[in-house]
């Protein structure tokens, strides 16, 4: 259902535009309410981020090998460069990185993200590439598969049976290829049919062959020497241990990601409106409950020191009785009790008060 605000109207038009455009990163996302596309292109996020690089990509090729060198974790240099790219198109400031990183408002980045998207539309870049520049996409090719993110994929590759590549290295050599191999289509661009092998070697020159197949040969070395070391990814059924799969780990976050946007979805549509209802109003009676709790907590303070009173008492009684009843020595080196003592002292006393009167 379309949304009447202009935001609404303006999320409705990116997305679309994004989908048309065949943007990888919204596919699979089949977002129907205007509210949801406004969060996904709005909200601060890695995959919005990842969607702003994917059109700048689009309208500045050059700007992948950039993008590629930047680890994942560093979000300011994308930003910065974003921020740097987007200054020199005339749509944002040199200093507007709140615009990229969607701190800004809503109508403000949609704008931007429907300008950029018009530029892209525009420009031919990626249509106007020449056979000439072969090496500079094979050695980026290269590059991007020999980086930290893609040691999973090659381990495969190493593998006798590899699983297709992932969805972010079929739409690199989609974009990277040629357009005079367009008439081969059919034999080249099924990415999940043909071999690895096979694509790889294709794109190749005869100048770089050999070089290519010597940096591959390395590779393939270090990879068996780090698939030595790694243990869980020796799939040995007949091992002691627990075997781990990369093609497992692989569909486990697959299947978690689809229930993470299958959640979104349901939490956009049905639940957000109920998780954001204002918190009820306490009772009036409350201070009258809290009153009477204070009251009963002084009673029963008071009912353990009369307790802890009592309990001395009765310590202190069976003290006492207990030293009448000890047998201690008193003067004389006599032996007797308090009681004994105590009425030895009363008649020593009294026959004293007698030879005193007489």
């Amino acid at each position: 259902m379309a949304g009447n605000s202009k935001e609404q109207q303006l999320s409705l038009r990116v997305y679309n535009s994004l989908q048309r455009f065949g943007c990888p990163l919204v596919d699979g996302l089949y977002l129907r309410e205007a509210d949801s596309m406004q969060d996904l292109l709005c909200k601060p996020s890695q995959h919005r981020m990842d969607i702003l690089k994917w059109i700048c990509v689009r309208i500045c090729p050059s700007l992948k090998e950039k993008f590629s060198a930047m680890k994942s974790s560093q979000t300011e240099e994308v930003v910065k460069e974003i921020t740097r790219f987007g200054h020199e198109m005339m749509l944002c400031k040199a200093d507007d990185q709140e615009l990229i990183k969607g701190c800004a408002t809503s109508l403000k980045q949609l704008l931007f993200l429907e300008e950029l998207l018009m530029i892209a539309k525009d420009s031919n870049y990626t249509s106007q590439e020449k056979s000439g520049d072969e090496d500079v996409r094979n050695e980026g090719l290269l590059g991007d598969l020999m980086s930290p993110d893609h040691l999973p994929d090659l381990i495969q590759l190493m593998n006798p049976v590899c699983t297709p590549w992932s969805a972010h290295i079929r739409e690199h050599l989609r974009v990277s290829q040629p357009a005079q191999s367009k008439g081969n289509r059919g034999k080249g661009s099924d990415f999940n049919n043909s071999s690895p092998h096979h694509s790889g070697l294709g794109k190749l020159g005869d100048g770089n062959l050999g070089e290519a197949t010597a940096l591959l040969q390395s590779t393939q070395n270090a990879l068996e020497e780090l698939r030595k070391e790694c243990d869980f990814l020796q799939s040995n059924p007949q091992s002691s241990g627990v075997s781990l799969s990369p093609c497992a780990l692989k569909v486990a976050i697959s299947d978690m990601a689809q229930l993470m946007s299958a959640f979104s979805q349901v939490y956009s549509t049905d639940f957000k409106d109920y998780c954001q209802r204002a918190p009820p109003v306490l009772s009036p009676s409350a201070q009258v409950f809290q009153c009477v709790h204070q009251l009963l907590h002084r009673c029963n303070m008071e009912l353990e020191a009369l307790q802890q009173l009592s309990e001395t008492s009765s310590s202190v009684m069976k003290t006492m009785r207990r030293i009448q009843a000890d047998r201690q020595y008193w003067a004389k080196g006599e032996k007797q009790t308090l009681s004994d003592q105590l009425e030895s002292l009363r008649n020593r006393y009294t026959a004293f008060l007698s030879h005193h009167h007489s």
